[in-house]
């Protein structure tokens, strides 16, 4: 495919192969802090729900609805964020989007009802994909391929933490200020992620706009979807949504049914799954040199089997701490290399390509546990775990062998 590199990526260009610029780094780290801000929204609720079903009057299985209320406006909203990245520039749309969160942060801890915060929840959903995906697109345009793995290991690094710091931090400032408080949180640090966007963003090569033109997206979306790996990347991503991110919200659920009723061991565990991403994201260099893309991949694949088959046979706690945390290890593994080429799907609409991966990521997320639910129902705990990490090896064994680059003219690929 001989598309034209986009504008921002020019400074990139003139750096040697092996080196990532010093713009393209300030411009990686502004985005790498409002990733995290993005991801420390996304769990930020869950650990006040009770208190905000208390204070409005209204029952928890309500309550919970704002996690979906997040969740799938995020994946279907993807597309269309992707294409505006990629016509009126992504850096415009990143600091557009957090702006936006930040006000709707306000808007959720000032909500007199449930309907206003609900509201305020389903914009911070629908702009969130306006962060992530479009990060991992600048990832692209700014960093060679031989360095880009790396680079966006470090953008996985700043998800993670942002995944894992926002339920402790939500419960401490719940259980101090209460639930307006956590929202107050979340507004605050969106601002700073905002500002840091704009000091980060200020000097970097200008990205070429043009106005939105559906005929123009609708091409991009044809080159994206006729690229053969597009039809690997896109339902392995959403296999591993389903397989992978289905087991969560049962966590609780299986440690009590075993005798473990703490909420805080849950979420240690949970937690587990964050910290192998971590280790992934520091690690990932070495093992990428060390395995290369298709061992790492088979690799990934065989450690989210065996962590879910240990899940599923309901040991002591502390293992399965170790389960996800091998789990999150494994995962980033097989993911990160996914995500590589899926940056590499359509260089001139890397935003849309981007945010086609996500939604089919988030819905696979957001079908998982329906699945898994089905599942423990008809064919019990141990068989379901077992299916699913049939699944995940299988669908690791196709990337491996689908997922390679086209052999370049002096033979390397």
């Amino acid at each position: 495919m001989n598309e034209a590199r986009p504008p921002l990526a020019q400074e990139a260009v003139n750096q040697p192969a092996e080196t990532i610029s010093p713009e393209a780094k300030r411009i990686l780290a502004s985005a790498a802090l409002a990733i995290f801000a993005s991801n420390l929204f996304i769990r930020a609720v869950d650990p006040v729900i009770p208190q905000i079903a208390e204070d409005l009057a209204l029952d928890t299985g309500t309550v919970a609805l704002l996690s979906t209320a997040f969740a799938l406006p995020y994946a279907l909203v993807q597309p269309v964020l992707g294409a505006l990245a990629d016509t009126l520039g992504k850096a415009r749309l990143m600091k557009a989007a957090l702006a936006i969160s930040a006000v709707a942060g306000l808007v959720g801890g000032l909500a007199p009802n449930f309907s206003v915060l609900l509201g305020a929840r389903i914009l911070s959903g629908m702009v969130a994909g306006g962060i992530f995906p479009i990060a991992l697109a600048l990832a692209g345009d700014l960093v060679p391929v031989a360095r880009r793995q790396v680079a966006i290991g470090r953008l996985l690094a700043a998800a993670m933490f942002g995944n894992l710091l926002g339920s402790p931090f939500a419960g401490m400032v719940g259980d101090a200020i209460g639930w307006r408080g956590v929202f107050g949180l979340v507004t605050f640090v969106a601002l700073v992620a905002f500002l840091a966007v704009m000091f980060g963003f200020r000097t970097g090569a200008p990205e070429a706009r043009s106005r939105f033109d559906p005929a123009a997206v609708m091409a991009g979306f044809r080159t994206i979807i006729r690229n053969p790996l597009a039809r690997v990347c896109f339902p392995a991503v959403l296999i591993e949504g389903i397989a992978v991110f289905g087991i969560f919200p049962y966590v609780a659920a299986l440690l009590s049914a075993r005798g473990e009723e703490r909420a805080a061991i849950a979420g240690l565990v949970i937690a587990g799954f964050g910290i192998g991403g971590i280790i992934y994201s520091f690690a990932v260099s070495m093992l990428l040199g060390q395995f290369g893309e298709r061992r790492l991949m088979l690799g990934g694949g065989a450690m989210l089997a065996a962590s879910l088959l240990i899940v599923g046979l309901g040991m002591f706690w502390p293992v399965e701490f170790l389960a996800f945390a091998l789990l999150g290890l494994g995962f980033y593994s097989l993911h990160g290399v996914i995500q590589i080429y899926a940056t590499e799907l359509a260089p001139r609409s890397r935003g849309l390509a981007m945010a086609l991966h996500s939604s089919f990521f988030f819905l696979g997320q957001a079908i998982g546990p329906i699945a898994y639910r089905v599942g423990f129902a008809g064919l019990g705990v141990s068989a379901t775990t077992l299916v699913a990490a049939a699944t995940l090896a299988l669908t690791s064994i196709a990337c491996a062998i689908f997922l390679h680059r086209a052999p370049a003219a002096d033979g390397t690929t």
